[in-house]
């Protein structure tokens, strides 16, 4: 159909509604940077407004409240570490267990591009779980147990491929990484190095032989 021939719709144009998209784009962005590196107590939302030149009648046209930009915070970060773990966990061309040392390995270069100075959205957040808003517990719970639920599939194809002792619970190896990993994130940002990072997954690993 020819552009000119295309009846033109009432109300805003769509090079507005996207701007409009683009703005709150910025604050999901500048809102999981101050996360994975103050926390969700010690961001306000002034400071994020500020930081990425967008007014306070801005912010509240897309969240009506701090509590609700955390939890669409969450969200937005759950989704794209899905993607993460989606893309390396289920690369064929590598072992499971190749897999597996592949996202440790993403994640140390991620954390090094901030002077391990940002760490997990996720492991922030349930550091802080007694003063946040209890409709945060369900959501970051339900975001571990995905993550889990990857992780677990990897490990049980590592079991398949004769990497991993058959003898071993997959589920319980995957809920292991995570609870040690996100301790290891935490050191390495309060070290400012990957030491820790490192001394998780040679023990993690060491477990599996």
């Amino acid at each position: 159909m020819d552009i000119q021939t295309v009846p033109r719709r009432r109300g805003r144009p769509p090079k507005e509604l996207a701007g409009y998209s683009e703005t709150k784009d910025t604050l999901l962005r500048a809102g999981v940077a101050s996360l994975t590196e103050k926390g969700f107590s010690a961001t306000g939302i002034d400071e994020i407004l500020r930081n990425v030149n967008v007014p306070k009648g801005s912010f509240y046209h897309y969240f009506p409240s701090k509590e609700a930009f955390g939890l669409e915070l969450i969200d937005c970060y759950a989704a794209y570490f899905a993607k993460k773990l989606e893309r390396i966990l289920t690369n064929s061309s590598r072992t499971p267990l190749e897999r597996l040392r592949d996202f440790i390995a993403d994640a140390e270069e991620g954390m090094r591009r901030f002077n391990f100075q940002r760490g997990c959205l996720v492991g922030n957040l349930g550091q802080e779980i007694s003063v946040l808003p209890e409709s945060y517990r369900t959501r970051l719970i339900h975001v571990f147990d995905d993550w889990e639920a990857r992780t677990k599939k990897c490990l049980l194809e590592a079991q398949e491929a004769g990497e991993i002792a058959k003898r071993l619970d997959g589920g319980q190896l995957a809920r292991f990484f995570w609870i040690g990993w996100e301790g290891a994130v935490l050191r390495a940002k309060l070290e400012g190095g990957p030491t820790a990072l490192h001394t998780f997954a040679e023990g993690f690993f060491a477990g599996l032989r």
